[in-house]
């Protein structure tokens, strides 16, 4: 499952070396938990959302073929304030 969020992600965004994705898996289940940087957060998301939609979709469909359960979450990103 990572790799395919790995795959999408950094072929969408202007600072793939930025993007980091952890895996969680237990019981069937994957929890995926995707970090981008703050600029490219627009990108992931998409117009009202559309991309991170169609993201999960793809997984889904991934998922029943491995009979298992998927879980995306974009983490927010951390603004530094400036100083």
């Amino acid at each position: 499952m990572k790799d395919l969020v790995d795959y999408i992600v950094k072929n969408i965004v202007s600072n793939p070396e930025v993007v980091l994705i952890t895996e969680e898996s237990a019981e069937g289940q994957v929890n995926l938990n995707l970090n981008v940087d703050p600029k490219d957060m627009g990108l992931v998301i998409g117009k009202g959302g559309q991309m991170i939609k169609a993201i999960r979709k793809l997984l889904t469909v991934r998922a029943m073929a491995e009979n298992v359960r998927v879980s995306l979450q974009i983490s927010e990103p951390q603004v530094q304030a400036a100083e």
